[in-house]
């Protein structure tokens, strides 16, 4: 055939077979080719009702072809739907799903068979779906637009078997859910939060790359695993993934977690671009995604580094993930787990009746578990925050409290970097043995590096101890780690480092941002108004401690969390000559 005798056209290809077809005619033959034979009704049906021609069957596949590609997604839609509808089963109840690719392409027309890559590359697109779904070309994505109430979900480029440049593909999400893949039953929940980190697409397009893409998921489980009140899924179980396009739900049903954490690795010469979404594998909601760039020059380091700033970020979203599942299920009898939930829930708004409301929360979950740890370190630092507020006669009782509870925390707890950092932190506030507190502190980091929380607790220890400068490195570490932290205590935390290191108008700026993102924390108007008066600006110390004494009576408090007696006295200084302008 010469090339000017071939004949072309523009056409959609339709591709579909059933999904482990040679699995289920192993488990049963004739009843598979029965119920082949149901579903290939329904779909003769549609595609013809669609305007579409099947030009090639074989077994358990079928190839069709549509002059638009709007009525090939539309027939793939209405067929998973009819499928699914029907839920075809063996006897002993194996689905059988249809698994279809389309793209749209240049094909050669021999008499009623169609040829060329535009064929090959749909036939690959209907293996990398998932059974009960439809995979689709970024061709038929971008024909598509808005004519159809579909939602795509991007794969990303794709290496595709025989096809010489990857492939972008992309699920179709909508316009209603498509059959869920029911390879056997979901695994049960662990009773704290779960998560799989998945192996790492390899977007460069060189294999050898894989490495990296592998590598990186290693840290990821590694740093992830430090953080104790999370379960996370092992690597063997996590790669049995590998290679194959992932359904978060899917994975969320085999694995039995709440979370998935899926991402990327693309290379661009020395430079590396990674990228991570977390996704919750009940709903398929993302929670959380970002980027990070980096140089090649030093894998290993890169790695750790991505690792950790990752891992840093998961911890708090999980977090508040696990606050909305448990809004979501409050009711009955509540367990110690959900009343510390439900605690930590009282906390995202900071003031003293939210505290108080906590610590009775805390109480009642201390009272059904003596020994949970978190929830003992947890009313210990409330303790704290509830001597921003209260008054002088009742610091005595409430700081014994607090370290009673840090102390029984540690006890039963002192492997857990969640209860060696609040601990730490209440000892340092409270306590005489500052060293000891700060090994603690070191000792939680140690254990986490990744832990945000920790580093913020850090920095407040490394102050008090008189070591504002790494006070302020460490305060920023927590911030970097979670950007999506409540600000406002750590820039009052900066700018009262600031204030100890006397570097005044950093420490105004930096106080002043922080009441506009927390004006309900009295420990920011205490600095604020001791700067001002140190730098002799003595109107608007006056005017800091007025707003102070609508939160709480208390102005002049003890300096004493502060070691160094240098700077005990500077603070308290401050503070008692912007409290005597009042008269």
């Amino acid at each position: 055939m010469s090339a000017a005798s071939v004949q072309r056209k523009l056409a959609a290809i339709f591709a579909a077979d059933i999904a482990g077809y040679s699995r289920l005619m192993g488990r049963d033959e004739v009843g598979t080719v029965e119920r082949l034979k149901a579903c290939r009704a329904v779909l003769d049906r549609l595609v013809e009702s669609h305007r579409g021609r099947i030009f090639n069957t074989a077994g358990d596949s079928v190839v069709a072809d549509f002059a638009s590609a709007v009525d090939a997604v539309e027939c793939a839609i209405a067929v998973q739907q009819a499928l699914a509808a029907e839920d075809v089963r063996l006897a002993d109840g194996a689905p059988v799903q249809f698994r279809i690719g389309i793209h749209v392409g240049d094909v050669i027309v021999d008499g009623a068979n169609l040829l060329g890559d535009a064929v090959n590359v749909a036939a690959r697109l209907e293996a990398l779906a998932e059974p009960g779904a439809v995979c689709v070309s970024a061709a038929v994505h971008d024909q598509i637009g808005a004519k159809l109430a579909v939602a795509f979900s991007d794969l990303g480029e794709q290496s595709v078997k025989n096809i010489a440049q990857p492939v972008r593909a992309y699920r179709i999400a909508g316009p209603a859910p498509l059959a869920e893949p029911s390879d056997g039953a979901a695994l049960a929940l662990p009773d704290k939060p779960s998560i799989a980190v998945l192996p790492f697409a390899n977007l460069s397009g060189d294999p050898e790359q894989d490495y990296f893409a592998d590598g990186m998921v290693e840290e990821i489980i590694t740093a992830l695993s430090r953080i104790r009140w999370l379960f996370v899924i092992a690597r063997n179980s996590s790669f049995t993934y590998k290679g194959q396009v992932i359904d978060v739900k899917r994975v969320g049903r085999e694995l039995g977690v709440r979370y998935a954490l899926e991402g990327s690795v693309r290379k661009a010469g020395s430079r590396v671009r990674i990228t991570g979404q977390l996704v919750d594998a009940a709903t398929g909601a993302h929670l959380w995604a970002d980027r990070f760039d980096g140089s090649l020059d030093d894998v290993f380091a890169l790695q750790d580094s991505v690792a950790s700033s990752i891992a840093g970020v998961i911890e708090p979203t999980l977090r508040d993930a696990e606050l909305r599942h448990a809004a979501e299920r409050r009711g009955g009898d509540p367990t110690a787990y959900d009343l510390y939930l439900r605690a930590l829930a009282s906390l995202s708004t900071y003031g003293k009746e939210r505290i108080v409301d906590a610590l009775a929360l805390l109480d009642e979950a201390i009272a059904r578990h003596p020994r949970f740890a978190p929830a003992l370190a947890l009313a210990a630092r409330c303790r704290v925050d509830l001597d921003n507020y209260d008054a002088s006669d009742e610091h005595d009782a409430n700081r014994r409290i607090a370290i009673e509870l840090a102390r029984e925390a540690l006890r039963v707890g002192a492997d857990d970097p969640g209860v060696l950092g609040p601990a730490a932190m209440v000892l340092g506030r409270f306590g005489e043995d500052i060293d000891a507190a700060v090994a603690l502190i070191d000792r939680a980091l140690a254990l986490n590096p990744s832990f945000a929380d920790g580093w913020y607790w850090s920095g407040w220890l490394r102050l008090f101890a008189g070591q504002p400068e790494p006070a302020i490195e460490h305060f920023n570490r927590s911030l970097r780690l979670n950007p999506r932290a409540q600000r406002g205590f750590h820039l009052s935390a900066i700018g009262t480092a600031q204030f100890i290191a006397r570097r005044f108008d950093d420490a105004v700026a930096t106080l002043r941002i922080s009441l506009e993102e927390l004006p309900s924390f009295p420990s920011t108007y205490r600095a604020l108004a001791a700067c001002y008066a140190q730098m002799g600006r003595l109107d608007e110390a006056r005017a800091v401690v007025g707003r102070l004494r609508s939160l709480t009576p208390v102005v002049l408090r003890t300096a004493d969390s502060f070691r160094n007696p240098e700077h005990r006295e500077f603070f308290a200084a401050g503070l008692r000559r912007a409290a005597g302008e009042l008269g």
